[in-house]
């Protein structure tokens, strides 16, 4: 826990080095004790808590990335756990687009099994001391014994094929937290994001199946009774909507903001969001900056499609980064993510926790957490890798959440669920 005294001792010179000015005022010495008590208080909070980040991507070890750490290690690294004090995290199997096809399912699955050897391999090295959990006793066992909990998720059902029973194949892999899309449609459900088609220049339409098709609506019945939890991020509104009133047990947005403050559609709506409240789920509230900027201010609209257009894709997205792995031009590429990024300007925990306040007073503190959806593009300045998770409860202190509020949006509510889950499939 080095990382978190930083903050404190760094105040202290500051107080000491000082205190003997005779132009220190009494305002600027007040206003610097109540600082220091709050650094104070939010470690003694973060220290305690069992923190835990509801979805991660997993980086394989070798493999280039655009989305790890600057070091060109993974985001959650178990050293930037250890230095932000983040206990735990939902380590998913996710694969992006691909053939519908008997290819594009063996290529999917088989990078999936590439994803839990990585995650395997980081468990097999003693001196992360880190685990993979399979129930909720479990993670709360190993933040009492200082061990790093990996909890294991999965995304997108072009993993399964269009076999039910590869679910099964998951879970006994020790797969807890399933989501069946990631961006386009598949065979089991409509996604938030449609797939773009940079040859014919047109969109998937809305919705195939809407909502659920009925493969996937056998895949919630077949999630439910295995005992996983249940994942509504990255779906359609549509398909969210059916999945929480299909799911017997309360549903998870893993990584998911609010659409009334940015709206764009990967964002969930307020009737998603009561939804999940009313049958007792959790937001998970992430630091992308794509899905938290001020989506209301037309002339930043204007702006950002003018640099999509000068950069030769589609002047129309879903958020603003969107297609920008569709350009081939790498100078171009890392120009136009630069435009873009200084277009949306500092967005920071500010921004982030401004979307966990309206889910909290929208439907109460018992439903919001925290899922950063770190290596895959997540992030900023404040909040970019999990050795800054210290920040966020720093952050949620000046608003006025209170040490329950905090223990419960950094991984109270997720465990809630994850044993009403438990529950349900004892009966």
């Amino acid at each position: 826990m080095t990382r978190l005294l930083i903050p404190l001792l760094l105040l202290i010179g500051y107080q000491v080095s000082y205190s003997n000015e005779s132009n220190m005022t009494e305002k600027t010495s007040g206003s610097l004790d109540k600082h220091f008590s709050l650094m104070s208080q939010a470690q003694a909070i973060h220290t305690s808590a069992l923190t835990l980040d509801a979805h991660a991507d997993i980086e394989i070890p070798g493999k280039p990335s655009n989305y790890a750490g600057k070091d060109g290690l993974s985001k959650v690294a178990p050293s930037k756990m250890r230095a932000g004090g983040l206990d735990a995290v939902v380590m998913t199997v996710a694969v992006g687009p691909m053939p519908r096809n008997s290819e594009g399912y063996a290529a999917a699955k088989a990078l999936a099994e590439t994803k839990l050897a990585a995650v395997k391999t980081i468990v097999a090295n003693k001196d992360n001391n880190a685990t993979i959990i399979l129930s909720s006793d479990e993670l709360i066992a190993a933040h009492k014994n200082g061990e790093l909990a990996l909890i294991l998720g999965f995304q997108n059902g072009l993993i399964l094929g269009t076999n039910l029973n590869e679910l099964d194949t998951l879970y006994s892999s020790g797969v807890r937290v399933f989501a069946l899309t990631h961006m386009g449609h598949n065979d089991f459900a409509d996604s938030s994001r449609t797939l773009f088609d940079s040859n014919t220049g047109t969109r998937e339409p809305d919705a195939e199946h809407g909502g659920l098709s009925a493969l996937g609506k056998s895949a919630i019945i077949r999630i439910n009774a295995l005992g996983g939890i249940m994942d509504i991020s990255q779906l359609s509104s549509q398909a969210a909507l059916q999945a929480i009133e299909l799911s017997t047990t309360p549903v998870i947005a893993s990584h998911s903001n609010v659409r009334a403050l940015t709206k764009v559609s990967r964002n969930l709506s307020d009737e998603e969001i009561d939804r999940i409240g009313e049958t007792g789920g959790v937001i998970h509230v992430a630091p992308f900056r794509g899905y938290l900027y001020n989506s209301s201010d037309p002339d930043l609209d204007e702006s950002i499609r003018a640099v999509r257009k000068e950069s030769g894709i589609s002047e129309d997205y879903l958020y603003p980064f969107e297609l920008y792995w569709e350009i081939d031009d790498k100078a171009l590429k890392k120009d136009f993510i630069i435009q873009i990024s200084t277009l949306l300007g500092p967005i920071g925990l500010k921004e982030m926790v401004d979307h966990i306040d309206y889910i909290a007073n929208r439907i109460g503190v018992d439903h919001v957490g925290i899922g950063t959806d770190f290596n895959h593009g997540s992030g900023f300045a404040g909040f970019d890798d999990a050795s800054d998770a210290l920040n966020v409860t720093i952050e949620l202190l000046k608003r006025g959440y209170s040490e329950e509020d905090i223990n419960k949006i950094w991984g109270g509510n997720f465990i809630r669920v994850w044993q009403a889950v438990e529950k349900d499939t004892k009966k």
